[in-house]
């Protein structure tokens, strides 16, 4: 796990202006630096850099930028590729020097070109230059477990691309300009991310999972080599019906899956939440570990309704683990969140970065590596709002009957909200994304008029799926995982140097979850969520132990927020504040805010969308102090 930057630009970009670049990842990767400048032709220069966090082949010869035996090509690279060695032995003709994943990266580009990519099974964001072709690629994994940016734009005419992990390099860049996309914040303030492409600067962008970008002389190619929806109807045409045959394959995979993340050089541990995700998770690896405990650690909180460490300490007390807890106080994550803005370099406002940060630095004390259970929730069904997506569809044409009434008597805005939101969701490109179209208009009345809005909901029309439920399943893996879980688990484990790793997010589950029958997973219309995974749990775990409400990894919002972050938020939505700003409106978001702040769920905007939003709000313009003001 690392950090890399670079550039393929006609810009005066010195070694020393690469170099504090890079120095800005240097929590991603305090073990070691490199960079490089290259000339190329046409008058361009090409630049690339490395922090590393040291896992497998703690030696020298991990450095990076490295270079092909040949010279031809260099990579710098951030991630892990699990079968680095079963390729190893595919490219057996190379001269290999090192018994590292990097060098197996060029050794595949020298045998397979850029096709390589598809050939691995990881998590990376990587960097590739081609002297001979004068090419440079960006690639990035399958679902997105690691971030990749990338600026464009013209240099005395010419097109220049600069590339980095994280936004802060690219702030750091000659001749960048911080210019806020405005068109972006509603949507932000809607779902409380910024979801690939988009970022928060204009002409920066993200490479979305799946994608690589091809960048040669000025010009610009990208293409999709692992697409959601295209690997879906690909696995349905093999699609297993046999549950316990399923049942059993699918257990054969997570376990090679987790065994492949067991490889390291370093301490390695789980964050062991007591879900089920996680429970899986962990219990794989003991029992791969055999005798030796796995070290597991886990948080809680003095607030006992967000507080699942018991859960924890239960399962790792069943499994034999070695196991580590944490209390949180009010006082310790507050700081957390003051320091957020540093790490995660755009807005984001996913309540549970501060907890995920809380356990990240907990479990760096004696571990450099965790496994982790994301993903189970997307692939397998879990989340609670995945019912309210079944419901909907079953209410969808009661629901066209009351719109209709509702418009004819002028009436439907006076529903009851439930009502009125199935009433309004007659757009069929965004059917299962259902929530209050009150709250989309106030996300985006609470900018300013000649900032221009984008629409507030993705398109559905790739997913030719009738079920609404797995239509919203796949829609989440393309934006919500990557855009939020993902991206705060990087930033939270990054923090503090941890590299996170994923098996249910393996490309194999993953792709043999698409040959799964729906009910599989969820029987019941939701009643029975990640059947087939609590299903293998139990085979490790007894059900007694882990039968219990979802719960999440959350903190008390309307707690901080109408008490001792009152008047911070406060501050930000004064008027004065606001006119000097120039992106909100001041009137409407001075009125939202404060009716909030003074009473609750019980004012003018009503619900718990008004608590979110108004967190958006207040994380958004704590980013802007930390970088804009």
């Amino acid at each position: 796990m690392c950090g890399i930057c670079g550039f393929y630009s006609k810009r005066n970009i010195t070694k020393e202006h690469l170099r504090m670049m890079n120095d800005s990842l240097r929590h991603r990767g305090p073990d070691d630096h490199g960079e490089e400048i290259y000339p190329g032709t046409e008058g361009y220069l090409i630049g690339m850099a490395h922090r590393r966090l040291s896992i497998l082949d703690l030696s020298d010869s991990g450095h990076q930028p490295m270079w092909s035996a040949d010279g031809r090509v260099s990579v710098v690279f951030n991630g892990e590729i699990y079968n680095f060695r079963e390729l190893r032995l595919q490219l057996a003709d190379y001269p290999f020097h090192t018994s590292c994943d990097t060098e197996v990266i060029l050794a595949a580009y020298m045998k397979w070109g850029i096709a390589c990519i598809r050939h691995f099974n990881g998590m990376f964001a990587l960097c590739i230059f081609d002297r001979k072709k004068n090419e440079m690629f960006l690639a990035r994994d399958r679902i997105g477990k690691k971030p990749l940016y990338y600026w464009t734009d013209k240099y005395h005419g010419a097109d220049s691309l600069v590339f980095a992990s994280e936004l802060k390099p690219i702030m750091l860049c000659p001749g960048f300009t911080k210019r806020i996309n405005t068109k972006v914040i509603p949507r932000y303030l809607y779902q409380q991310y910024i979801h690939a492409p988009d970022t928060i600067f204009k002409d920066v962008y993200k490479l979305e999972p799946g994608s690589i970008l091809c960048f040669s002389n000025g010009k610009t190619k990208k293409l999709k080599y692992w697409d959601i929806a295209k690997e879906y109807y690909k696995c349905q045409n093999m699609s297993v019906c046999d549950y316990a045959a399923a049942k059993e394959e699918l257990k054969t995979l997570l376990i090679e899956a987790v065994k492949l993340r067991m490889e390291a050089d370093v301490p390695i541990g789980t964050l062991l939440s007591g879900g089920y995700d996680s429970s899986l998770v962990t219990a794989i690896a003991q029992e791969i570990a055999g005798t030796v405990p796995v070290k597991t650690f886990s948080v809680g909180f003095m607030e006992s309704q967000t507080d699942e460490s018991e859960y924890a300490k239960a399962v790792a007390r069943y499994l034999g683990t070695d196991h580590a807890q944490m209390i949180c106080t009010q006082t310790d994550l507050v700081k957390l969140l003051a320091d957020s803005p540093k790490f995660f370099d755009e807005p984001f406002a996913d309540p549970s970065l501060i907890p995920t940060m809380a356990v990240s630095k907990f479990a760096k004390q004696d571990v450099t590596v965790c496994l982790t259970g994301d993903g189970g929730d997307e692939f397998f069904c879990g989340y609670g709002y995945y019912q309210q997506v079944k419901w909907a569809q079953r209410l969808d044409i009661p629901g066209a009957v009351m719109h209709i009434l509702g418009n004819a008597a002028s009436v439907e805005e006076r529903y009851p909200m439930p009502v009125r939101i199935i009433s309004q969701n007659r757009n069929r490109k965004t059917k299962t994304q259902i929530r209050s179209q009150t709250y989309a208009n106030c996300a985006e009345h609470m900018l300013l008029e000649e900032n221009g809005m984008i629409p507030l909901k993705y398109n559905e029309e790739n997913y030719r799926i009738s079920d609404w439920q797995v239509r919203r399943m796949l829609l989440d893996m393309d934006t919500y995982l990557p855009g939020d879980i993902l991206a705060k688990v990087d930033r939270a484990s990054m923090k503090y140097s941890l590299e996170c790793r994923c098996p249910i997010l393996d490309k194999n589950v993953m792709e043999y979850s698409f040959r799964l029958k729906h009910c599989f997973k969820c029987k019941g219309g939701g009643k029975k969520q990640k059947m087939i995974l609590k299903d293998i749990t139990h085979e490790y775990i007894p059900k007694e132990i882990m039968d219990r409400p979802k719960m999440g990894f959350n903190i008390p919002l309307d707690k901080w927020m109408r008490s001792f972050l009152n008047e911070q938020i406060s501050s930000y939505a004064d008027t004065a504040y606001l006119k000097k700003q120039g992106i909100f409106r001041p009137s409407f978001c001075n009125k939202i805010i404060h009716s909030y702040l003074k009473n609750g769920n019980a004012g003018n905007y009503t619900g718990k969308n008004y608590q979110n939003i108004c967190w958006n709000f207040f994380l958004f313009q704590q980013w802007y102090e930390y970088w804009c003001s």
